[in-house]
């Protein structure tokens, strides 16, 4: 069984094709940034050491990354900034449900901010020049912003099944727009405790005389990585996502019996559109954004760390994780999508602000 040992990203890497039975690799690839290089020591009672080294190929990086990184900031930008100015101009009376969309727009606003930096490195070949502690914020606010749209989500699901499977119950009541910020600072102290330790494994490195900026961690520590990797994973995803989907579910339940049944009238009308159209896209939301990425990000770190594991196989997962990694930053515009769809009011007002533009324009081009 070949043995892996991490070796440091500044080694040169001799162009020789190695064999080792069940598979090659070929030395020449092209230059990747968050490429893994890793040492292959195997002996045998004939040919004694053989050393391989094992490249990433992510030229798709200077194309995808950047282009949808783009396309995020282009849209994420206004939309976010739109949903926040509208939210706070009716901070007096504000809902316990706009809270958490207030706190969800602020989240997907400041990873926007950060879009530039991502945008310049992956375009310019993985070249980072913004030094470390950029490199180790870079990182956090991907993930921070990530865990907190799905928190934030899941207490606007939790909000909203309270409303439709509870209506006359009283203990949902109590605190009131008080309790709801309160659980926001939760939320907010829950996500910087989880993602904390990015700070920790992010860092910069130097490969072919450039320097990068490693996305999960250095190579030499992906085997320290795992554990923590994997406990985000459940912490930050998958118990949210399974309270998420009970909610849904008992909320489907009840919003598709007949109108005439017992305790259904609470939900009918404007609510219970409203209900099923936010059940809709927050399905959407996670399904999109969420579940494809940290499956393919699991997958990957499981990979990464056997010690047995094939360049191809490595390569192969590597590419398919970092394909997802676009579609966790789109929930970024529609977060803002979603806060467009529940709220009927601000529709209405589109809609008008809308048809004022149309008419505005109609008539300077009939004069």
């Amino acid at each position: 069984m070949p043995h892996f040992v991490d070796s440091h990203p500044t080694e040169t890497v001799i162009s020789k094709t190695f064999s080792l039975g069940f598979f090659s690799a070929n030395l020449t690839e092209p230059y990747a940034g968050d490429r893994f290089i890793a040492s292959v020591s195997s002996t045998s009672n004939t040919s004694g050491v053989g050393v391989l080294r094992c490249t990433y190929k992510e030229d798709f990086k200077r194309i995808l990354l950047p282009a949808v990184y783009t396309f995020v900031f282009l849209l994420g930008l206004p939309l976010n900034a739109a949903v926040i100015l509208k939210i706070w101009r009716t901070r007096p009376n504000l809902s316990k449900n706009n809270i958490y969309m207030l706190n969800l727009a602020i989240a997907d606003f400041l990873y926007v901010m950060s879009l530039p930096l991502l945008i310049y490195n992956y375009g310019s070949h993985d070249y980072w020049p913004f030094g470390e502690f950029a490199c180790k914020l870079v990182r956090f606010q991907f993930y921070s912003n990530l865990h907190g749209s799905i928190l934030f989500l899941t207490c606007i699901s939790v909000q909203r099944y309270v409303g439709i499977c509870h209506p006359l119950a009283m203990w949902h009541k109590h605190g009131g727009r008080r309790m709801a910020w309160c659980i926001c600072g939760g939320v907010w102290l829950v996500v910087s405790i989880l993602c904390a330790p990015t700070f920790h494994f992010a860092a910069t490195g130097i490969q072919r005389n450039r320097t990068v900026c490693y996305d999960l961690s250095t190579p030499k520590r992906s085997v320290d990585y795992y554990p923590y990797g994997m406990a985000l994973t459940c912490l930050g995803f998958l118990l949210p996502f399974m309270g998420v989907m009970v909610c849904y579910c008992r909320m489907a339940h009840i919003l598709c019996r007949p109108v005439s049944y017992q305790g259904v009238s609470v939900a009918t009308g404007e609510k219970r559109d409203k209900a099923v159209k936010m059940i809709i896209v927050v399905a959407t939301v996670f399904c999109i954004s969420f579940l494809p990425f940290h499956l393919t990000k699991t997958m990957y770190l499981v990979i990464r760390t056997l010690p047995g594991a094939p360049c191809e196989i490595r390569n192969l997962f590597s590419v398919i994780y970092k394909s997802t990694r676009p579609f966790a930053s789109m929930n970024s515009f529609l977060d803002p999508i979603l806060f467009y769809f529940t709220q009927p009011r601000y529709r209405r007002r589109t809609r008008k602000f809308v048809l004022r533009v149309t008419t505005l324009r109609d008539k300077g081009t009939s004069v």
